[in-house]
């Protein structure tokens, strides 16, 4: 009896969905089952058709066949009369996927993520697909350090074969970082190390920087600052002997331990250069950052490596090898070096190659290099080429390649490949300042007028001081040296009712052309003519110096002013500057061809100096003269003024200075500033580049004919500042003490500044 269950049991496991099928001609083909696939899409995939002869074989093909396209959860085939059935069961489709419960991600990106995995609405569904995206949907939630997140899914069947899919999600509280252990150190104390990582413990600021919350990418990176730090002070045993990565029961508390070796600290016993170039072996060696006595530094040999291999690189040497082998002595714990210097073949430049620039023309990015075809390599000229294009602002991506030319040793192409972006531009916006109050901006710009790299702009600028429209237009390259050319028309407004301003109102329509001529990639100088037409307003209380002007000289003045400027700007980054310096050097003068005859005189000097790694101190200095000559006096309206944010903070804006009899600002002839400013990082957010804080000590005065008493001298005052770049533009705050403050003075010690103030 069990020989013959035994025995069915295996013919059970050994049959298919076909039984053994006597060969037949096919006289008819004929599918059941079928909802929604078309019969003619059965018909395609079968491997047989009307007139073939069916075996077992065939059979098997026809059911691997349609088993495979995915449509189907059930196939079988049987045989009636030459007429061959097809039976299908078809998989149900996906009617509906619904996601609740989620508040960290749109859903719509959600449901997207979830195509990839092969699970969308109208698609068939797949369980295989179901588990992936389940399983894809937590890895996002995890990524953010949500570990303790829950997924539960539903799947419920309805008429015509379908089924609607619903994702349950509790996504719990992010898991923090509880405790950090480090390991092994002995040279350095644990608190020092830890502000190198960028994991940290919850404090006052992790809920904006994520610092407290795990990330293995994160980890990664720490430990490699760990190594780099100890490689970088001697260290050059350092080892990371293990790390592990522990998480509590409910998932909300992770710790993590580092445990490493330092070693020994190494000395520098000798340095040693072995080269065969051009480049005398006395040159080679001043960049050798590695010196006999110093403690070893894994940075200064390789900025060494990189500043020889620049060298050679200037001179053609595009495959220069150059490397410091060492000789390490363990017992007196020093290291000597002898670097091998190998320059290889020297290379030219055969042909640069530009692609993906659709819109911007060929030559607009062509103008932009400095490395040309047929010179040698220059890896300066190359690096200065993608700044250059990089600084037109028209790409979204800037990549080069320097590949070797097939079968030609000492020939190189340039390849420059760019991503562009939109280049037009229209926006409202809104700032608001403590001097100037709320102000509305409007503008349309297209810097890539047309492919050409051409630039215009509109601009509506409101303020309850000063009102702005203007529209410019400017060819960076008029001349294929480089001199550009611009012109502006523009109408300016001005409203000193409501300041501490003498009281007057002026409305000035001009326009003009200027020139920019380049001296070096970060030194211009400009030029430019422009005609303009004010008429002034006064009222009741306006002071007896305004009135006197208006009448000897009319409520309508015009001018032909010309500006001669130069600048030059080395930092190295406009928006978080760390060192480098600004200078710039402004006349405007007003041809003695129209009613107005004075001269303007502008200078400025900024000096950016890292005190350290994360302290930045700057110097800034401005002083400016004016002054009418050929019998005219300077407009009042063109006299300068200090005060408040950008000059003297503290202080009201534009207050310093002589003033009247009813203690309204005149503004002066002369104008002199300067301050020091200590920027570093917010405490708790060292590592976000967009926050600084600082302390500063300001300085200025204004000076003009006839001051009266109290009112001239210098004033001074120091404080506090807080700068957040912030997506709607800079967020300047800051609070000064007036350290010198005289009786006629007016204090605003808390300022602000709210966007970017034109």
């Amino acid at each position: 009896m069990k020989l013959k269950k035994l025995a069915g049991l295996i013919l059970l496991l050994c049959s298919s969905h076909a039984w053994a099928i006597v060969p037949f001609v096919v006289k008819d083909i004929r599918v059941e089952g079928i909802q929604r696939t078309e019969a003619g899409t059965v018909f395609s995939y079968l491997p047989v058709k009307v007139g073939d002869t069916m075996d077992d074989q065939q059979a098997s093909s026809a059911i691997h066949a349609l088993y495979a396209t995915g449509f189907f959860k059930d196939v079988s085939v049987k045989v009636e009369r030459g007429v061959l059935i097809v039976q299908v069961h078809e998989r149900p489709s996906i009617a509906s996927i619904a996601i609740n419960g989620v508040k960290d991600f749109p859903k719509d990106q959600l449901k997207d993520n979830m195509k990839y995995a092969g699970l969308a609405e109208a698609r068939i569904f797949d369980k295989g697909a179901l588990d992936k995206a389940t399983q894809e949907l937590k890895r996002q939630y995890v990524a953010r350090g949500k570990y303790g997140v829950s997924v539960t899914t539903t799947v419920t069947e309805l008429e015509r074969n379908r089924v609607s899919i619903v994702f349950d999600v509790v996504e719990g509280e992010a898991s923090k970082i509880k405790q950090i252990n480090l390991v092994g150190n002995h040279a350095y104390k644990e608190d020092e190390l830890l502000d190198l990582m960028k994991l940290s413990i919850p404090g006052w600021f992790s809920w904006f920087s994520s610092s407290d919350q795990y990330s293995k990418q994160k980890l990664s990176a720490d430990i490699e600052t760990l190594r780099s730090f100890y490689m970088d002070n001697g260290y050059m045993e350092f080892n990371i002997d293990s790390t592990q990565v522990s998480i509590t029961p409910d998932k909300k508390d992770i710790y993590i331990t580092i445990n490493f070796s330092e070693g020994a600290k190494y000395i520098i016993a000798k340095v040693g250069v072995s080269s065969d170039t051009r480049i005398p072996k006395d040159e080679i060696e001043k960049l050798v950052k590695l010196k006999a006595g110093d403690t070893f530094s894994r940075k200064d040999l390789i900025e060494t490596n990189k500043l020889i291999g620049e060298r050679l690189g200037r001179e053609g040497y595009a495959f220069s090898n150059v490397n410091a082998i060492p000789e390490v002595d363990k017992e007196k714990h020093e290291v000597s070096f002898n670097i091998m210097v190998d320059p290889s073949q020297r290379v030219y430049i055969r042909r640069i190659n530009i692609a993906g620039n659709d819109k911007t023309r060929d030559e607009v990015i062509r103008r932009e290099f400095r490395q040309v075809e047929g010179e040698w390599f220059d890896v300066d000229k190359i690096k200065k080429s993608k700044q250059r294009v990089d600084k037109l602002d028209f790409f979204s991506e800037v990549n080069i390649e320097t590949p070797s030319v097939q079968g030609a040793a000492d020939q190189m192409d340039v390849n420059l490949s760019v991503k562009e972006k939109s280049t037009g531009n229209m926006s409202v916006g809104a700032g608001y300042s403590s001097g100037e109050g709320l102000v509305l901006t409007g503008a349309v710009t297209q810097a890539n007028l047309f492919g050409t790299g051409n630039h215009i702009s509109t601009q509506i600028n409101t303020g309850k001081i000063n009102k702005v429209y203007s529209l410019s237009y400017t060819n960076p390259y008029f001349t294929d040296d480089g001199v550009s050319r611009g012109f502006d028309v523009y109408k300016r407004n001005t409203d000193t009712v409501s300041t501490a301003l003498s009281q007057y109102s002026s409305h000035t329509l001009g326009g003009g052309v200027r020139f920019g001529v380049p001296i070096a990639d970060d030194e211009s100088f400009n030029y430019g003519l422009a005609a303009e037409r004010t008429e002034l307003g006064l009222t009741a209380t306006s002071p007896l110096r305004l009135t006197k002007y208006v009448k000897e000289n009319g409520a309508v003045n015009r001018s032909l002013p010309g500006t001669i400027g130069w600048g030059k700007d080395s930092r190295d980054s406009a928006i978080y500057t760390t060192e480098g310096t600004v200078q710039r050097a402004f006349t405007e003068i007003a041809l003695p061809v129209m009613d107005m005859r004075y001269y303007k005189l502008n200078y400025q000097y900024q000096l950016y100096h890292p005190v350290n790694r994360n302290v930045t101190l700057l110097l800034n200095g401005e002083a400016g003269v004016a002054k009418g000559y050929g019998g005219k006096q300077l407009p009042f309206f063109k006299n300068f003024y200090a005060g408040g944010p950008g000059s003297v903070r503290g202080y009201d804006p534009n207050s310093l200075g002589p003033r009247d009899t009813s203690n309204s600002v005149l503004g002066g002839t002369r104008r002199i500033v300067g301050g020091a400013e200590l920027m570093m990082p917010f405490p708790g957010m060292e590592k976000e580049k967009s926050v600084r804080l600082s302390g500063f000590i300001d300085a200025g005065a204004v000076y003009g004919p006839g001051d009266l008493p109290g009112s001239a001298g210098l004033r001074y005052s120091a404080g506090a500042a807080f700068t957040w770049l912030s997506p709607v533009g800079p967020l300047k705050f800051s609070y000064a003490l007036p350290i010198n403050r005289k009786p006629v003075d007016m204090i605003q010690k808390f300022q602000f500044t709210l966007g970017s103030i034109f």
